[in-house]
């Protein structure tokens, strides 16, 4: 039986290229158990901070030793690097893939963030006509958008939080429009509220505010990280979220919830084990449950997703509500992670996860 050659696409230009790395290695040791065994050859490509692209020995070596190497931009290796500071150091290596590339027979990018789950590595798949895991151009980039995915979620008839959508421009360029930007935002909001950028995952670059100064702060460093950016209501609910699984025809998870003592759900909660609580199943009726599983799908089809997401809800146990949050296109594969937690405990353990979704990726790009 010829082995698959799966193409593992971790690293890349974005702030969450460690979080990349740690969701490589597990779905790398999956690839290698089990039945999975016989059915895959695994093929790593390692994409550098500064987007050159490295040959499966050497991206073989960091995924092992979980090391990465001083490639990076900046000298300060924790520095979050926004999407445009980035392009404006790389070369025109960024797209330019080893020898290696030319036999992989499907690609599994498990990229994190911008240029990885945005759809611009997508595209690149797309053009080189070559099966790959997860969401096609559109599907990634509506989920990476919070903007253009609640206006997606609000076509579909899902109810969400209210929220107003700001420019950079409207921050920065015209110390005139500020003012009156912020006067907008506090008679369409209550405090608290959050303010996002558009398109950075993680919880990075995210701050709730309770003031005008605050907002005005918010924003300003928000604007640093993207030129869209979001303000959304704060809603006092309980977190849940609901993996997604298949194509046009997709399945939902049982439902978790997610408890944690910090202001909101950051980067270190998010990343850093015993920071947050997870409970699989969570704590609700199985009339919530069910209802958010629709919900989930519904979203799922609403941005044109494929092969998995992590939808993530609100529910507000005072009135009832069931307001969506988010749809993540390409969720983490960590240790510390829901999606394949979430299926473990729906019967689909890791190894048959990551099999699956290969499959899914395969069957997508034959239709």
């Amino acid at each position: 039986m010829t082995k698959l050659r799966v193409g593992i696409l971790f690293g890349g230009c974005s702030g969450e290229h460690e979080v990349s790395l740690n969701s490589a290695k597990a779905i790398a040791t999956a690839l290698t158990q089990g039945q999975n065994t016989d059915k895959y050859e695994l093929m790593p490509i390692y994409i550098q901070k500064d987007g050159r692209w490295q040959p499966t020995d050497f991206s073989q070596q960091v995924l092992e030793s979980g090391n990465l190497p001083s490639l990076s931009l900046t000298d300060d290796n924790s520095e979050i690097e926004t999407s445009s500071s980035i392009a404006s150091q790389t070369s025109s290596h960024l797209w330019q893939t080893p020898p290696q590339a030319a036999q992989i027979d499907v690609w599994f990018p498990v990229l994190h963030g911008p240029n990885g789950e945005d759809g611009t590595i997508q595209g690149l798949l797309k053009l080189m006509q070559v099966p790959f895991v997860g969401s096609g151009v559109l599907g990634s980039a509506m989920g990476m958008d919070k903007i253009a995915m609640k206006m997606a979620f609000a076509q579909a008839g899902l109810p969400q939080v209210k929220y107003q959508a700001v420019t950079r421009s409207q921050i920065w360029s015209n110390p005139c429009v500020f003012p009156k930007l912020c006067d907008d935002i506090e008679a369409a909001l209550e405090y608290p509220c959050f303010v996002k950028p558009a398109n950075l995952g993680s919880s990075v670059g995210i701050a709730k505010v309770r003031s005008r100064a605050e907002l005005e702060t918010a924003l300003d460093n928000a604007a640093s990280y993207d030129r869209r950016i979001i303000v959304e209501a704060g809603v006092e609910a309980r977190e849940l979220e609901c993996a997604v699984l298949g194509n046009d025809v997709p399945k939902a998870s049982v439902v978790g919830e997610i408890t944690f003592e910090s202001d909101f759900y950051d980067y270190e909660t998010k990343y850093t084990e015993g920071k947050a609580d997870l409970f699989i199943p969570a704590r609700v009726s199985e009339a919530i449950a069910a209802q958010i599983q629709e919900m989930a799908t519904q979203a799922f089809l609403a941005v044109d997703a494929a092969g998995l997401a992590r939808v993530d809800f609100f529910y507000v146990e005072k009135t009832g509500e069931i307001l969506i949050n988010e749809i993540n296109t390409m969720p983490g594969f960590t240790t510390t992670s829901m999606y394949p937690m979430l299926w473990k405990a729906s019967g689909i353990p890791f190894s048959e996860l990551v099999d699956c979704l290969i499959q899914l990726a395969l069957e997508r790009h034959s239709h």
